[in-house]
């Protein structure tokens, strides 16, 4: 009876060292590269809207065509901060600055895609702020598998994320916003 159970035992660790071990991790090692490529595709897309000064529906469909491409599904936020400078001026002798401070008003994700698809563009200015963030919702084979084995991760937890932020460098054309 004792020899058997030995051997239960034993194979019961063995078979958690075969296959249960390697499958956690080529499944944390999948969560990494699609981390990756969500980080990749993030900031590519906030560099793009940076560097052009506007923010097209087709840009913005394409980057959560390519999000959604790692086979997860993500809830994507987005802060515009447009810039409202003060007009006023002082003026010394051969120096003109601006007086006042420089105000930002916000634009959060449903304003952002409310405009983009209603009017196809949302076009900036320089000194504008832009940050968007990506977060997995679903729940990955290396999430359960831990919460299986550990019960360290939660509902709310999320293993995939991108973010990126900046600042506009360029105004783009003034023809819409």
């Amino acid at each position: 009876m004792g020899d058997s159970l030995i051997t239960v035992v034993a194979i019961f660790l063995a078979a958690i060292l075969m296959f249960i071990f390697p499958l956690m991790s080529l499944a944390e090692r999948t969560d990494d590269i699609s981390s990756l490529a969500v980080q990749t595709a993030t900031t590519e897309f906030v560099d793009n809207v940076r560097t052009t000064g506007k923010m097209t529906l087709e840009d913005y469909e394409g980057y959560l065509s390519d999000i959604s491409s790692t086979g997860n599904s993500f809830d994507v936020e987005i802060l515009l901060q447009e810039l409202d400078e003060n007009p006023g001026k002082k003026t010394t002798q051969a120096e003109a600055t601006k007086i006042g401070e420089n105000l930002y008003y916000n634009f959060y994700t449903t304003q952002v895609e409310e405009e983009l698809y209603s009017k196809g563009r949302i076009t900036l200015k320089e000194g504008d702020l832009i940050t968007v963030t990506a977060r997995n919702t679903n729940l990955t084979i290396s999430q359960m598998l831990r919460n299986f084995f550990y019960t360290i991760a939660g509902n709310d937890s999320y293993t995939i994320a991108g973010q990126h932020s900046g600042a506009v460098t360029v105004n783009g054309s003034t023809s819409e916003r």
